[in-house]
């Protein structure tokens, strides 16, 4: 394998990574806006808030992991995306930014109208953000978006795009209920175990329904991508998310554990690196290939050497914090705690003097 084909595998990676672990946040946040008004859906906002507080900031490492990998290994794919889709992206940005801010202030402010309006920035922009991302996804399989396209809305609104962001939206949800199902149980709320499994299953039954339509979309508007999902490693990958699925299924109908997470993510990632596969040789179908995208030798040598050691570093610090979370380390003190320690160390200081 080539330097320049190396750079493209991890840039997948990078890719399936964020739509995993971005993906369940934005989920999240997609099943805090359908959770109802203050009463009805102050129950599931409290485990959306328990659940995605310790780790909600991190998963943007695999989104930066992806611009720097477009920006310095592949320019010319990094100019011909932001150029012919600069208006989704830099909504998609601002949705980021306003989703960030939204969950980060609705916690510690006092006042009921604060929290709802900040409650309200943070669900919207979870739907609307990843919305976004598939769009922009979807121009660049419909093969609308070559070297040279300039920015014009026919890029990105086409049949493909607008599939591909309802698969997204779809894609979140299925996993942000999936993965608030096993929250559910480590937070010992019993009674929003059932209500994020339904949820799961209705998502997963949604977005079982769009890839079908996906095909047929395809299909007429994106030849190249449907060809190669239909054969060889693509078709691979499809019937592995197939398995994935229906694995799901079985493990949701029963007690929901650690498993049915794995599925889950089995399902999202198999479809992200069958796309991925379907466009091979190409970044950009039929318009550009990797090789033709890759940046100077040189760079390519010293950016799989600054990635692998990114990666020593990173990957285990991710993984030790995942850990950490699930096994219920990072649980923030409630105020009784810390009025204890506080009187605690009080006591302390005053034997001291």
């Amino acid at each position: 394998m080539t330097a320049a084909g190396l750079i493209a595998v991890v840039l997948l990676l990078a890719v399936t990574a964020y739509a995993c672990a971005g993906g369940t946040d934005y989920g999240a946040g997609f099943w805090d806006l359908t959770a109802g008004g203050t009463e009805r859906g102050r129950r599931p906002r409290w485990l959306i808030d328990h659940a995605m507080g310790p780790v909600w900031e991190v998963n943007n490492v695999w989104l930066v992991f992806v611009l720097v990998i477009m920006w310095t290994g592949f320019p010319v794919l990094f100019q011909t995306v932001f150029t012919a889709m600069w208006l989704p992206l830099a909504l998609a940005a601002v949705g980021m930014v306003l989703r960030g801010a939204g969950f980060a202030l609705r916690r510690p402010t006092r006042k009921l109208a604060g929290r709802r309006l900040y409650g309200a920035v943070f669900a919207s922009a979870s739907v609307v953000t990843p919305f976004l991302l598939g769009v922009a996804v979807g121009g660049v399989a419909s093969e609308r978006v070559a070297p040279g396209t300039e920015a014009s809305a026919d890029v990105w609104t086409g049949p493909t795009s607008l599939v591909f962001g309802l698969v997204a939206l779809a894609t979140t949800a299925f996993l942000g209920a999936v993965f608030l199902t096993g929250d559910a149980r480590r937070f010992d709320a019993p009674d929003l175990v059932g209500h994020f499994r339904r949820r799961a299953l209705g998502s997963l039954g949604a977005l079982t329904v769009l890839a079908v339509v996906t095909g047929f979309v395809t299909h007429e508007d994106s030849p190249y991508v449907w060809r190669g999902l239909t054969q060889g490693l693509g078709l691979l990958f499809v019937v592995v998310a197939g398995a994935c699925a229906l694995a799901t299924v079985w493990l949701l109908l029963r007690t929901p554990g650690t498993w049915v997470r794995v599925t889950a993510v089995g399902v999202v990632a198999s479809a992200v690196i069958a796309w991925g596969m379907a466009q091979r040789p190409y970044l950009l179908p039929t318009s550009l290939t990797v090789a033709d995208a890759a940046g100077a030798p040189s760079t390519l040598t010293w950016l799989a050497i600054v990635t692998l050691v990114a990666l020593v570093v990173v990957v285990p610090a991710v993984v030790l914090l995942y850990w950490l979370d699930t096994h219920g380390e990072l649980e923030e003190l409630t105020d009784a705690e810390l009025r204890r320690g506080s009187g605690t160390a009080g006591e302390g200081s005053l034997r001291d003097d």
